[in-house]
């Protein structure tokens, strides 16, 4: 069994074209999904901040327990937890895939983008 991360929106239409991204282009049995609403502004902006510690919690039970060795971080659309341009979201996206890839020595860590068709496309990506 494979598994990879994605730390996702709580949007449900992002939910299905993050995991089926993950499957095919990772190669991965299972998608452990971690959620909250907007979090690239979270990781990206509050780096500090407890919902930040939850999650990067969370993303450690599926790196030490089931194995996964890429998590990826979405952005997206018309987010209603992160009201701001898609520039704003792109740039969010980019230091939460800096934070989380100094949390996580060797994961492969990827920035997706989600947009108004939903389809899921990577913007950025980091190896410790």
């Amino acid at each position: 069994m494979s598994f990879g991360t994605v730390i996702n929106c709580m949007d449900g239409r992002t939910q299905l074209p993050a995991n089926a991204y993950l499957e095919q282009e990772l190669k991965v049995d299972y998608v452990d999904t971690i959620t909250e609403a907007g979090p690239v502004r979270i990781l990206g902006d509050e780096p500090d901040s407890a919902l930040t510690e939850s999650i990067m919690a969370r993303v450690r039970i599926s790196t030490d327990k089931h194995g996964s060795k890429c998590v990826a971080i979405v952005a997206h659309y018309d987010c209603a937890g992160n009201p701001v341009p898609e520039e704003r979201q792109r740039e969010q996206l980019d230091l939460a895939v800096r934070f989380v890839a100094a949390q996580c020595p060797g994961i492969r860590i990827l920035g997706l983008w989600i947009d108004e068709n939903w389809t899921v496309s990577k913007v950025c990506a980091a190896w410790d």
